[in-house]
Formats: C-alpha cells, structure tokens, sequence
C-alpha cells in the first residue's frame, strides 16, 4: 500500500471518528432531555427492559462487518456513559471527603513495611511536609515513599510526631528508642496487640493500632487510601497527656480513619477473636487439607478457599503477633475446642436437631455481624449470583454497567471454579428495588443474575 494511500484511509476513519464524537453529543442532548422529563413526571431514570429492546434492535438492523457481540459491547458502553454523563459532571464518582489537615507538618516513621509506607504516603497527601523515615532493612527502607534517614535517631530528630510501624516483638524496645531520640515528639504505634506496651509508661506515647492491611505487606503494596474509612484503636496509658492523644487522633482523622479508644486488655480480648484466632484457624485448615494428599488441595472448592485466604501470612510477624497475645489466643482456641466437642457429639449421634440449631444460631450472628459492617437491616441486603466466564475485562463491565445506574455494590464475592467454566460473582446490592433492577440489568449483558 502506497504512503499517500494509507493517509487517505487513516484521514477517512479520522473523519468518520469527528461524526461520530458529534452524533455521540447529540445523542447526549437527547438522553438529558429524556432524563429531565423522567424527573419531572416521576418516572423511573433506568428503564433496563428499553435497553435490552434498544440493543436487540441494533444487533438485527448491524450489516456488518462488526460481529453481534462487537455491537452491544460497544452500544452497551455507550448507553452507560450516556446515564453516567447526564447525572452530570462527576456524578456516580465517590464524594471527595473533606479532610481537616493533618496536626503536625514534621513526621517521622520507624519501619516502613505496607503500614508505615502507607500511613506516610497518607500523611503526605494529607499535606504533612516532611515525611522522614528509617527501616533496620535497607532494602525496605529504598522502596519506602520518605526522606531516609541513616538512623533512628536521625529520622525522629525535629519531628513532631513519630509514627512506629515495626513487627510486635521488636515494638517496646522500639518505642523507647524513638522516646529517648525525640524528647519532644508525640510517639506513637500500630501494632496489632497493646498488653505489651503497658510496660510504657510515658506521657508522651499513645498506643494504636489501624484495622488496616494484608496478608502480604512490604512498601511496594502500600496506599495513600490504605485507612480511608478504617477503624483506628488507641490505647493511651493513664499517664499519657490529653494534648498528645488529641494530636493522635487529628493525625489518624487527615489519614481518613476514625479513633476509637479501648483498654489495652480489651483490644487484645477482641483482636484474639475477631482477627488473631482465624489466621490460626487458617492455617490450621490448611495444614489438615495438605494432609488429606494432594487430591484434596487438586479438588479444593471455593469455600476452603475462602476461609483459608489468609493462611501463611507473614510468618515472621504473625509468629510475633501469637506469641504477644498467645494467652487470649490459646482461651479463643479452648472455648473452640469445647464447641467442637459438642459438634462431634451431635454427629456421631446423628443430632439432627442439634446441628440444624447449631448452623441457625450461627446465621444469625453472621447477620448481627453484616448489620454492623454495612450499617443497614439485614432484610436489606441481597445476593446477587453471577456467573462469569474467565475473559479479561468482565468485572469491569459488570462494575460499570451498576455503576452507570447508580447501583451501589455493598461488597462481592469472586469464586474461581475452574478455567473452563470461569467463576461465580457474588454482589451484594442494599434495597430490593435496587436488587431488581442490577438483575435486569446484568440479563440485559447477557450474565445470569439469580
């Protein structure tokens, strides 16, 4: 093909895109019109079953070349950015949250692993000047977002607040080094267990600690947006100064976290059985499945899956997590083992009764527990199954397509079944009219929605 020619055609499809760019805006004008007399006559915005029929349409009137698939993949993305784009600018985009500015602007940070990276690239965007950090890992310390330092001491000198991100069981001593190097500073911490630290006793130090993470951690994984809604524990001491436990929370409030103070006691009672016990029950699943051979791990459902995702996380800083609030641990693993007993009582005996009140009584805790985490009934909330092959780009189109409409996902699940047969998203949808309408929509995508 001839240069000049190949200019001609690419001039061509450059020409075709400007009619099209205007036939889009057009059509824009239009879909607003339609809007705005939806909403003065009370009529619904989203009319799913009119798409699906717009889209049917389309696939019998297309001559060709484009396949049918090709045609409502690009009708069905343009019908969503058409609803995305008359709710106006930004519309279906998460509100920016109104942040105080943080209390401090010289910040330093001891141990820059997934939290501390995290809560300096937050302090950063929070607007906190110097962010300045250490980490006994040089290698850690390189992939970290802060000024290094060649040592604790240089890090924490002239800072206001010093934030102590390091594994349970260097923590105390730790602690006190920053305390000793920064007399003036606020020090503070984020590790997962607090009875430790009681040995502390120094009104400059506030215990904390994010509910924030992962099972896998280190600086490349770390997020500006990593504790935007999260809770954030403090523990302050008796002695601890009222002015220092205000700046903590100022601080923890311009990462987007929320303060809730506990007794030390009370944090690692709850931890030991909200988040310590099912890392241990994790990994002792795993370890019982490994030992059933290599067919058991080959034929793994979802749900095993599922409950062991957290299984072998960090060895090193979960071996310190088990050994600093072991006590507690090991009681949330007695009262289990007493509960156990009672299941394979009622198994052996064929119980049927017992088991079905067993498996009742636990729904309705996990109920209480959604309620609490979604902030809504739990007659509100409905589970949407949705079959999905294994292709690139399907969960997005599916985000997108709710998205578009305004439906909000509460949470989901993804559940990988196997190459061949793809996988099954579970969304959770708040409100039964919402529920309706991301099912119909989801059929209009050609996705079964049960």
């Amino acid at each position: 093909m001839a240069a000049d020619e190949l200019t001609d055609l690419r001039d061509r499809i450059a020409a075709l895109d400007r009619q099209v760019l205007d036939a889009l805006n057009q059509r824009l004008e239009l879909v607003r019109r339609v809007r705005a007399h939806k909403q003065e006559t009370g009529a619904p915005l989203i009319d799913a079953a009119r798409e699906a029929e717009l889209l049917d349409e389309l696939t019998r009137a297309n001559g060709g070349p484009l396949g049918e698939q090709a045609v409502r993949s690009l009708f069905s993305a343009v019908l969503d950015v058409m609803k995305q784009e008359s709710q106006g600018a930004g519309a279906g985009a998460a509100a920016t949250q109104v942040r105080k500015p943080a209390p401090v602007s010289r910040l330093a940070i001891v141990g820059t692993g997934l939290l501390g990276t995290s809560v300096a690239l937050a302090a950063r965007r929070a607007g906190v000047a110097s962010v300045r950090g250490w980490d006994a890992d040089p290698a850690m310390l390189r992939e970290a977002a802060v000024e290094p330092a060649a040592s604790l001491a240089e890090a924490v000198a002239g800072a206001e607040l010093v934030v102590v991100s390091v594994p349970v069981g260097a923590v105390v001593a730790t602690v006190r080094d920053a305390l000793a190097s920064a007399p003036d500073a606020t020090v503070t911490d984020v590790g997962s267990t607090k009875r430790v630290l009681a040995a502390v006793e120094d009104p400059r130090f506030i215990a904390g600690h994010p509910l924030a993470g992962g099972a896998t951690g280190g600086p490349a994984r770390a997020s500006a947006d990593l504790f935007d809604g999260a809770i954030w524990f403090l523990t302050p001491s008796p002695v601890a100064e009222a002015a220092r436990v205000q700046i903590v929370e100022g601080f923890v409030a311009a990462l987007g976290a929320r303060t809730v103070q506990l007794d030390p006691a009370e944090h690692d009672r709850l931890l030991a059985v909200t988040s310590h016990l099912p890392h241990a029950l994790a990994n002792l699943l795993m370890r019982t499945a490994a030992r059933a051979g290599e067919d058991a791990l080959g034929y793994a459902g979802a749900s095993l899956r599922e409950m062991t995702r957290v299984a072998g996380a960090n060895a090193s800083i979960w071996a310190d997590i088990f050994v600093a609030n072991g006590d507690l641990i090991a009681s949330a693993l007695a009262e289990l083992g007493s509960d156990l007993a009672d299941v394979e009582r009622s198994l052996r005996a064929g119980e049927r009764d017992a088991i079905e009140r067993w498996i009742a009584e636990s729904a309705t805790a996990r109920t209480r527990m959604l309620e609490y985490a979604y902030r809504t009934e739990a007659k509100m909330l409905n589970r949407i199954r949705v079959r999905i092959p294994d292709k690139p780009g399907v969960l997005a189109r599916i985000t997108q397509s709710l998205g578009a409409a305004g439906i909000n996902i509460e949470d989901f699940e993804l559940r990988h079944v196997s190459p061949e047969y793809g996988g099954v998203l579970v969304i959770l949808v708040a409100g039964g009219e919402q529920a309706e309408l991301a099912r119909t929509l989801l059929r209009r995508e050609g996705y079964s929605a049960a």
